[in-house]
Protein backbone atom coordinates (compact mmCIF):
# COMPACT_ATOMS: atom_id res chain seq x y z
CA UNK A 1 0.00 0.00 0.00
CA UNK A 2 3.21 2.13 -0.04
CA UNK A 3 4.36 4.35 -2.65
CA UNK A 4 7.22 5.21 -1.23
CA UNK A 5 9.43 6.08 1.77
CA UNK A 6 12.30 8.27 2.48
CA UNK A 7 13.79 9.07 5.56
CA UNK A 8 15.40 13.06 6.68
CA UNK A 9 17.73 11.69 9.27
CA UNK A 10 18.81 15.01 10.53
CA UNK A 11 14.76 15.71 11.54
CA UNK A 12 14.86 12.21 12.93
CA UNK A 13 11.63 11.96 10.44
CA UNK A 14 9.95 9.58 7.80
CA UNK A 15 8.37 10.71 4.99
CA UNK A 16 5.92 8.08 3.83
CA UNK A 17 3.55 8.11 0.36
CA UNK A 18 0.10 6.31 0.64
CA UNK A 19 -2.25 5.13 -1.86
CA UNK A 20 -5.78 6.22 -1.96
CA UNK A 21 -7.61 3.57 0.47
CA UNK A 22 -4.25 2.77 2.36
CA UNK A 23 -4.82 2.01 6.34
CA UNK A 24 -1.93 4.41 7.88
CA UNK A 25 -2.57 3.15 11.58
CA UNK A 26 -4.59 0.47 13.18
CA UNK A 27 -5.99 0.14 16.94
CA UNK A 28 -3.32 -0.79 19.31
CA UNK A 29 0.02 0.34 20.54
CA UNK A 30 0.58 3.99 19.67
CA UNK A 31 4.61 5.17 19.49
CA UNK A 32 4.56 7.98 16.92
CA UNK A 33 3.29 11.29 15.87
CA UNK A 34 2.23 11.58 12.40
CA UNK A 35 1.56 14.98 10.56
CA UNK A 36 0.25 15.00 6.98
CA UNK A 37 2.47 17.23 4.69
CA UNK A 38 -0.08 16.31 1.81
CA UNK A 39 -3.76 15.09 0.96
CA UNK A 40 -6.41 13.77 2.91
CA UNK A 41 -6.43 11.44 5.80
CA UNK A 42 -9.93 9.82 7.56
CA UNK A 43 -9.85 8.81 11.29
CA UNK A 44 -12.65 6.35 11.69
CA UNK A 45 -13.76 3.89 13.77
CA UNK A 46 -16.34 0.21 13.28
CA UNK A 47 -19.04 -0.67 15.84
CA UNK A 48 -19.75 -4.40 16.29
CA UNK A 49 -21.67 -4.79 13.37
CA UNK A 50 -19.26 -3.47 10.56
CA UNK A 51 -20.77 -0.04 10.36
CA UNK A 52 -18.12 2.82 10.31
CA UNK A 53 -17.74 5.97 12.04
CA UNK A 54 -15.74 9.17 10.74
CA UNK A 55 -14.15 10.49 13.59
CA UNK A 56 -12.22 13.77 11.49
CA UNK A 57 -10.55 14.59 8.78
CA UNK A 58 -7.04 15.08 8.69
CA UNK A 59 -5.90 18.32 6.33
CA UNK A 60 -2.19 19.02 5.28
CA UNK A 61 -0.67 20.02 8.36
CA UNK A 62 -2.43 18.74 10.79
CA UNK A 63 -1.40 16.22 13.17
CA UNK A 64 -2.77 12.70 14.54
CA UNK A 65 -1.84 9.97 16.36
CA UNK A 66 -1.86 12.18 19.19
CA UNK A 67 -2.54 9.16 21.67
CA UNK A 68 1.40 8.06 21.48
CA UNK A 69 2.11 11.37 23.77
CA UNK A 70 0.31 9.77 26.94
CA UNK A 71 1.52 5.66 26.19
CA UNK A 72 -2.37 5.38 25.40
CA UNK A 73 -3.56 2.42 22.97
CA UNK A 74 -5.13 4.15 19.66
CA UNK A 75 -9.01 3.08 18.94
CA UNK A 76 -9.09 4.14 15.39
CA UNK A 77 -8.02 3.40 12.30
CA UNK A 78 -6.55 6.43 10.43
CA UNK A 79 -7.25 5.89 6.33
CA UNK A 80 -5.41 7.40 3.42
CA UNK A 81 -8.64 9.26 1.14
CA UNK A 82 -6.52 10.32 -1.35
CA UNK A 83 -2.77 10.19 -2.11
CA UNK A 84 -1.37 11.18 0.69
CA UNK A 85 2.51 12.19 2.16
CA UNK A 86 2.60 11.51 5.67
CA UNK A 87 5.39 12.45 8.35
CA UNK A 88 6.41 10.40 11.03
CA UNK A 89 8.12 11.36 14.18
CA UNK A 90 9.60 9.44 17.25
CA UNK A 91 7.74 10.25 20.50
CA UNK A 92 11.13 10.90 22.39
CA UNK A 93 12.49 12.94 19.44
CA UNK A 94 9.92 15.80 19.01
CA UNK A 95 11.62 19.53 18.93
CA UNK A 96 10.43 22.27 20.99
CA UNK A 97 9.04 23.88 17.78
CA UNK A 98 7.55 21.03 16.86
CA UNK A 99 6.03 20.81 19.97
CA UNK A 100 4.37 24.20 19.81
CA UNK A 101 3.36 23.70 16.48
CA UNK A 102 1.68 20.02 17.83
CA UNK A 103 0.39 21.78 20.87
CA UNK A 104 -1.71 24.85 18.40
CA UNK A 105 -2.90 21.76 16.11
CA UNK A 106 -4.22 19.49 18.09
CA UNK A 107 -6.27 22.69 19.63
CA UNK A 108 -7.59 23.72 16.73
CA UNK A 109 -8.12 19.87 15.88
CA UNK A 110 -10.50 19.50 19.40
CA UNK A 111 -12.37 22.64 18.46
CA UNK A 112 -13.35 21.21 15.00
CA UNK A 113 -14.18 17.68 16.97
CA UNK A 114 -16.47 19.91 19.33
CA UNK A 115 -18.12 21.13 16.59
CA UNK A 116 -18.80 18.01 14.98
CA UNK A 117 -20.00 16.64 18.05
CA UNK A 118 -22.46 18.98 18.62
CA UNK A 119 -23.62 18.31 15.17
CA UNK A 120 -23.82 15.01 15.20
CA UNK A 121 -25.85 15.35 18.72
CA UNK A 122 -28.23 17.83 17.46
CA UNK A 123 -28.94 18.41 13.98
CA UNK A 124 -31.41 17.07 11.66
CA UNK A 125 -29.58 14.55 9.23
CA UNK A 126 -29.70 16.64 6.34
CA UNK A 127 -28.14 19.78 8.30
CA UNK A 128 -25.11 16.95 8.82
CA UNK A 129 -25.15 15.89 5.28
CA UNK A 130 -25.21 19.71 4.13
CA UNK A 131 -22.65 20.07 6.56
CA UNK A 132 -20.34 17.47 5.87
CA UNK A 133 -20.37 18.44 2.13
CA UNK A 134 -19.28 22.02 2.66
CA UNK A 135 -16.67 20.59 4.88
CA UNK A 136 -15.50 18.25 2.17
CA UNK A 137 -15.26 20.82 -0.13
CA UNK A 138 -12.49 22.61 0.98
CA UNK A 139 -10.10 19.43 1.30
CA UNK A 140 -8.71 17.53 -1.14
CA UNK A 141 -12.04 15.51 -2.10
CA UNK A 142 -13.15 19.30 -3.71
CA UNK A 143 -12.21 20.94 -6.72
CA UNK A 144 -13.33 23.55 -8.71
CA UNK A 145 -15.29 23.01 -12.08
CA UNK A 146 -15.02 24.79 -15.61
CA UNK A 147 -18.10 26.48 -14.44
CA UNK A 148 -16.16 27.80 -11.02
CA UNK A 149 -18.58 25.61 -9.05
CA UNK A 150 -17.59 23.31 -6.78
CA UNK A 151 -17.58 19.55 -6.69
CA UNK A 152 -16.13 17.05 -4.18
CA UNK A 153 -15.85 13.10 -4.83
CA UNK A 154 -17.58 11.29 -2.29
CA UNK A 155 -19.65 8.22 -2.02
CA UNK A 156 -22.81 8.15 -0.42
CA UNK A 157 -21.14 5.20 2.06
CA UNK A 158 -18.26 8.21 3.27
CA UNK A 159 -20.93 10.65 3.75
CA UNK A 160 -22.96 8.22 5.86
CA UNK A 161 -19.68 7.36 7.68
CA UNK A 162 -18.86 11.13 8.33
CA UNK A 163 -22.89 11.84 9.21
CA UNK A 164 -23.74 8.38 11.58
CA UNK A 165 -26.14 7.49 9.20
CA UNK A 166 -26.50 4.73 6.83
CA UNK A 167 -25.68 4.89 2.61
CA UNK A 168 -29.88 4.25 2.55
CA UNK A 169 -30.93 6.97 3.90
CA UNK A 170 -28.61 9.30 3.24
CA UNK A 171 -29.18 8.97 -0.33
CA UNK A 172 -32.14 9.48 0.22
CA UNK A 173 -31.19 12.60 1.69
CA UNK A 174 -29.03 13.48 -1.17
CA UNK A 175 -31.75 12.86 -3.88
CA UNK A 176 -33.89 15.68 -1.71
CA UNK A 177 -31.23 18.10 -1.43
CA UNK A 178 -30.90 17.91 -5.77
CA UNK A 179 -34.56 17.64 -6.29
CA UNK A 180 -34.08 21.46 -4.41
CA UNK A 181 -31.76 22.21 -6.65
CA UNK A 182 -29.05 22.90 -4.12
CA UNK A 183 -26.68 20.12 -5.53
CA UNK A 184 -26.34 17.56 -8.18
CA UNK A 185 -25.52 13.93 -7.54
CA UNK A 186 -23.50 11.24 -9.72
CA UNK A 187 -21.63 8.31 -9.33
CA UNK A 188 -19.19 9.01 -6.43
CA UNK A 189 -19.48 12.76 -7.25
CA UNK A 190 -21.62 15.59 -5.79
CA UNK A 191 -21.54 19.31 -7.54
CA UNK A 192 -22.20 22.10 -5.42
CA UNK A 193 -24.80 23.85 -7.24
CA UNK A 194 -26.12 26.59 -4.82
CA UNK A 195 -23.70 26.38 -2.21
CA UNK A 196 -25.71 29.72 -0.27
CA UNK A 197 -28.69 27.29 0.02
CA UNK A 198 -26.83 24.47 1.20
CA UNK A 199 -25.04 26.89 4.02
CA UNK A 200 -28.85 27.83 5.18
CA UNK A 201 -29.62 23.84 5.04
CA UNK A 202 -26.58 23.28 7.26
CA UNK A 203 -27.30 25.71 9.41
CA UNK A 204 -30.73 24.52 10.30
Amino acid sequence: MILERTVTRSQSMDSVQYRPGAIILFPGKADSIYRLKSGLVRLHTMDNEGNGLTLRYVKPTDFFGEEALAGLERQHFAESVTESIVEIFSVNLITPEIALNLNARLAEALNRSYVTISRLAGKRLRARIAASILELSETALGSLRPDGQKQIQATHDELAAAVGSVRETVTKVIGELAREGVIDSGYGKIILRDETGLMKIAAE
